[in-house]
Parts: C-alpha cells; sequence; structure tokens
C-alpha cells in the first residue's frame, strides 16, 4: 500500500485513520494527516504512534500517493486551487464529501487526475461503515482494489457507478439516523410496558445488529428471515400487520427517496 494523506480529521476522517492503523494496511509512518491547528491533532498522534502530522496542505499533497479529502465540501474548491499544480497525473484523490461529483473535482484539477468519489456513514466510528465507491476512468482495476481494502478496513465497501450515489445517499449515507429512531421507538415500546430505559436500549439495539448480522451473513431475502420468525397466529404477525398498517414500508421507502431527492439537489 502506498503512502496515504487526509486532509481533515473531524470525525469521519478519525474513523478512517483508527480503521487503517488497526489492520495494519499501511506503516504508521506512511500515514499522513494534515489540519488547519496542529494541537488538535495531536490526540491522533498520541493513540497512533508513528503517523505524521502537518498543516502544510502542499506537504502532504507532496508526499503522500493517495489523498484523502475529509473536508467540509463548501472548502474543497479552496483547498484544491491551492495545490492544483502538485497534484500530478499519478496521485489519487478520494473524496468523501457529499454533494461534491467527480465532474466537479475535475474541473478543480484536471481531467487526467485520478479521483475517486467516496460515501462512508457514521458507523466508520465503530469500524462498521457501509462505504460506496465511484472512480474515473483514470483509476485503474488495481488502484480500485487497494481504494476498497482502504474503506473496507473499517467496514464494508462497495464499488458503484455515480449515478447511483443519490441512491447510496438515501439507503447507506442518511440511513443511520433512521435506525437510531427505530431503536428509540423499540425501546420506548418497551419501556411502556415496564421494562428500564437502560435494558429498553441494549435489548432493541441487538435485536437490530443481530438482524442485520442474519441478513448479511446468512445471505437470505430479508423476507424470508422474517417468515421464520412469524409463526402462524403469533406474536410476530401481530405485529407485523400493525406496522403494516401504520405505513411503516411506505414510510422508509419514502424517507429513503427524500435523502436521495435533496442530494440530487444539492
Amino acid at each position: 500500500m502506498k503512502k496515504i494523506g487526509f486532509i481533515g480529521a473531524g470525525n469521519m476522517g478519525t474513523a478512517m485513520i483508527r480503521g487503517l492503523a488497526k489492520a495494519n494496511l499501511v506503516k504508521r509512518g506512511d500515514i499522513l494527516v494534515c489540519g488547519r491547528h496542529i494541537e488538535k491533532l495531536k490526540p491522533l498522534e498520541t493513540e497512533f504512534n508513528g503517523i505524521q502530522l502537518t498543516t502544510d496542505t502542499a506537504h502532504l499533497i507532496d508526499q503522500a500517493d493517495i489523498i484523502i479529502l475529509s473536508v467540509k465540501p463548501y472548502t474543497i474548491p479552496e483547498i484544491l486551487t491551492a495545490v492544483k499544480d502538485k497534484i500530478i497525473p499519478e496521485k489519487i484523490i478520494i473524496s468523501v464529501a457529499a454533494g461534491v461529483t467527480i465532474k466537479d473535482l475535475e474541473a478543480l484539477t484536471s481531467k487526467e487526475t485520478k479521483i475517486v468519489r467516496v460515501m462512508p456513514n457514521t458507523p466508520a466510528l465503530v469500524g462498521e461503515a457501509m462505504s460506496s465507491i465511484s472512480p474515473n476512468s483514470n483509476v485503474t482495476a488495481e488502484e480500485t482494489a487497494d481504494i476498497s481494502s482502504i474503506f473496507s478496513s473499517f467496514g464494508k465497501a462497495e464499488v458503484v457507478p455515480e449515478n447511483l450515489m443519490d441512491a447510496v445517499v438515501g439507503v447507506s449515507g442518511s440511513s443511520p439516523a433512521y435506525v437510531y429512531m427505530f431503536i428509540e421507538a423499540l425501546a420506548d415500546g418497551a419501556v411502556l410496558n415496564g421494562m428500564p430505559r437502560d435494558k429498553a436500549y441494549k435489548f432493541a439495539a441487538q435485536a437490530v445488529l443481530g438482524a442485520a448480522k442474519m441478513v448479511l451473513e446468512t445471505g437470505e431475502h430479508p423476507g424470508k428471515l422474517k417468515d421464520m420468525v412469524t409463526s402462524p397466529g403469533g406474536t410476530t404477525i401481530e405485529a407485523v400487520k400493525s406496522l403494516e398498517d401504520n405505513g411503516f414500508r411506505s414510510s422508509v421507502i419514502s424517507a429513503v427517496q427524500a435523502a436521495a431527492s435533496k442530494n440530487r439537489s444539492m
């Protein structure tokens, strides 16, 4: 693996750095991190002895082979314009910024630049991200595989065409919020039936975690797994009917559509 540089070390940037360091995909000395204030980066140096810290974006671009832009979308034009002459064709630029397209990034660099647009989500903080990877035509299959390895170090990753990015935002990028609401609602139901709230959150969260793991590890259709739980005339089918009566599926589909539509308009 080549040298990897992070411009920005907020929650997502830190999660990616942590995943890379723990997976030992690269030597810690080959991980570079750039931020505006060096003192805010010091905790990373303490946690991951050996990584390189800097406040000089140009220096990071010079040193790194793969540059990950983990900053607010509105700052990207300023950052890339300032270092445009240092982005040679051999370097790979990865953006995790919502709403910034490959075409936008090519306009700020050049048509020859290797660019990858990635959409991870916040479970990266606990090593369970879902990331989409969309490379432009300059990125080779081998380079795409390397980038997939980077993002798989803190969860799962799939290569998808950029035209699916709106769907990715709806089903993955924004969906942790929907799931947290579902867990909270499950817990509220348990509390209504007498369970202490701390225990209710644990029961609800573990149920969601276990169900998700069943889908991923068995490869079975979610509907089939649902049917395995719904005994004739039992408690689960009664609950499923209540969810259907209250428009559960329709509400979730509408939420995904709303997030995708918003991303499309940004």
